[in-house]
């Protein structure tokens, strides 16, 4: 079993804001400190429609020999749904989640909607040595179109439609000069098998090297 990072194994203390030090985990109470794996996360973004859902198992198939391929969505239910503006408490279970994961040494890759803002002034952002973040977007008629084509069990309203295409403006928008940036890939037209191997190609490249990485926190 894996501790939660944020619980100290020698005094119990769980610590509020973890603190990180020359790669040591570092508790408050009593000074233990403590090895971890601090790998990156890979943030799989972009609206509702765009192609997340179909591109993850494809992917999860394709990364079984490097990294853990997961869906945000199961953990938005009962105290974590709630109303308050980026959802920290969703957004910070899912960080220590996945820190979790990564303890056992193969990184996540987490599909779910999601911008820098909200995970990068969490406590829990320090497990991770990056977070990068690709998005998936679509030109608005597509999404709107796919969206309007969903089960009716998933609720896709006029209303919830139109916030979704907002949320894909305004990420394409801001997505380049967000800190640290989003890559954009529009999906609009693209076979998804195609849209799979840019992702894999995505995850591949950071985890070797060969393309160039966020700035590490902490």
């Amino acid at each position: 079993m894996v501790l939660d990072l944020k619980i100290c194994p020698a005094c119990g203390d769980r610590a509020e804001r973890p603190r990180v030090e020359s790669g040591l985990l570092v508790c408050a109470v009593c000074a233990h400190q403590w090895p971890f794996r601090r790998l990156p996360l890979f943030a799989l973004t972009g609206p509702s429609g765009a192609g997340k859902s179909t591109v993850g198992p494809r992917l999860a198939e394709r990364l079984g020999d490097l990294a853990l391929v997961v869906e945000q969505d199961v953990l938005w239910t009962g105290a974590l749904r709630d109303d308050v503006p980026g959802h920290p408490a969703f957004r910070s279970t899912w960080l220590r989640m996945a820190a979790m994961l990564h303890q056992n040494g193969r990184p996540v890759v987490l599909c779910g909607t999601v911008a820098p803002p909200e995970f990068e002034r969490l406590p829990e952002r320090v497990f991770f040595s990056d977070i990068h973040y690709l998005a998936l977007v679509s030109e608005p008629e597509a999404l709107r179109k796919r969206l309007l084509a969903r089960p009716a069990w998933r609720e896709w309203d006029e209303e919830r439609v139109e916030e979704m295409l907002e949320f894909n403006e305004w990420l394409q928008a801001e997505a380049p000069s967000m800190d640290p940036p989003v890559e954009l890939f529009d999906t609009t037209h693209i076979p998804v098998d195609d849209a799979v191997g840019h992702v894999e190609k995505w995850v591949r490249g950071l985890l070797s090297g060969t393309q160039r990485p966020s700035t590490a926190v902490g």
